[in-house]
């Protein structure tokens, strides 16, 4: 899978589109040696020269005398070359490593695909084993993320459903290769995200690549990506993003997000409606491919391969119809913890925070407050309130967690209106 490219033809992309890239990399960084443009395009040195003797025999590029400290020869545009450079700038305006043709994308994907990650009981177990959450419930996430469909999280605020959420994400497991762009015809979609895509160390496998034995270096090896977005999603951020200035697309966050997972955040608080949200998603989560459209009115299909996660705070019965709930595989409901779980959650922030633990205190916590206020038990309490605590503690001078101190987070942490 994705060996090196030898030849112009093994790149599977068009001699002009090379050449306007060598060009355009010129037109940017002035003089640069063979080696040099092999880093920036990630292509083999005897494929670009190739391309080079074709550019120099059109006059759009010379060569330069050598630097003191190389023996390559140096690469510049000539007066023809650089209108060249413009002219294939105002077209498109990607400067960067080669890109991949989108049918070769396809097909990475799906040798790739999350479909073939399998997920057991056990791994699950593993996974989660330094969390606090019900058995119950990681025999219903595991399933869901193993099927690789969609799955609708929902509960009241406060309960895990987020902090979950991002740790699903580690049950995908092994490494996949990403591309720096990804070319349709004579366009190119910067594609590789490091927001998104993060880098692992080289030695390390992908499914079917070794990189002792060299991968095609425009392709990235990473972790699984994770997207999360939230209330500031719109249905914007799901099409193709193109710069009118910079004459640069972008990739939408759901084909980011293709061989892992997303996460759609606070479901319901996007300034999109739910409605018109889901009948975006309609079409990806039956067939399994996208359509994107370019600036010229080019519609394309892209794979969708991604473990798609909605997560709400609200009734999924006021956001969706059973119509469209139905086309979601797994709808999963977190409650909230009880004295135990709790226990157990606030035994790990102690310890995290290195701070004693005090069962007295846990029990003035419980009695005196939760009890009196009413309020619910949330996994997220034993956090915030130890962190507040120490906060008073610290600007106290004092160690440890008083009651006292407990009292005043409290007081702080929660909205009296009385």
């Amino acid at each position: 899978m994705a060996p090196r490219p030898v030849t112009v033809a093994d790149t599977g992309l068009g001699e002009l589109l090379l050449a306007d890239l060598i060009t355009k990399h010129l037109f940017e960084a002035g003089v640069l040696d063979l080696a040099e443009l092999s880093e920036r395009l990630c292509l083999a040195g005897s494929l670009l020269e190739t391309l080079l003797a074709f550019l120099r025999q059109e006059g759009y590029v010379e060569v330069r005398g050598r630097s003191p400290d190389s023996v390559l020869l140096r690469y510049a545009l000539t007066d023809r070359g650089r209108a060249n450079a413009m002219d294939a700038v105002s077209r498109d305006g990607y400067i960067g490593p080669a890109p991949v043709p989108l049918k070769d994308y396809v097909k990475l994907v799906e040798a790739q695909s999350v479909k073939h990650v399998v997920v057991t009981r056990e791994k699950v177990r593993a996974t989660f084993a330094d969390t606090v959450i019900r058995e119950s419930l990681l025999d219903r996430l595991g399933p869901a993320v193993h099927s690789g469909r969609a799955m609708f999280i929902y509960g009241d605020p406060g309960t895990g459903k987020s902090f979950i959420c991002r740790r699903l994400s580690r049950l995908l497991g092994d490494y996949v290769l990403v591309p720096h762009a990804i070319a349709v015809n004579e366009n190119v979609i910067q594609y590789f995200d490091p927001t998104v895509h993060h880098r692992v160390t080289d030695g390390i496998s992908a499914a079917g690549v070794n990189l002792n034995q060299g991968h095609d270096p425009r392709f990235v090896l990473c972790r699984r990506p994770v997207v999360i977005t939230g209330g500031e999603l719109t249905l914007d951020m799901l099409e193709l993003q193109f710069d009118a200035v910079t004459r640069r697309y972008r990739a939408p966050l759901q084909l980011l997000a293709n061989n892992g997972m997303m996460v759609i955040d606070d479901l319901g608080r996007q300034r999109v409606a739910p409605i018109d949200l889901f009948n975006r998603w309609i079409v990806p989560l039956e067939e399994k491919h996208d359509f994107l459209a370019l600036q010229s009115g080019q519609h394309i299909t892209v794979p969708f391969d991604v473990v798609l996660a909605f997560s709400t705070n609200l009734d999924p019965l006021e956001l969706a119809d059973e119509a469209f709930l139905r086309r979601i595989g797994y709808k999963i409901r977190f409650d909230n913890p009880n004295r135990d779980e709790y226990t157990a959650i606030w035994k790990q922030v102690c310890a995290s925070r290195g701070v004693e633990y005090n069962p007295t205190t846990l029990e003035f916590l419980f009695d005196e407050l939760y009890k009196r206020e009413n309020v619910p038990l949330l996994p997220c309490h034993p956090r915030d309130l130890i962190d507040l605590a120490q906060d008073f503690a610290r600007y106290r001078d004092q160690a440890g967690l008083s009651t006292e101190a407990l009292q005043w987070a409290w007081d702080n942490y929660f909205v009296n209106l009385n």
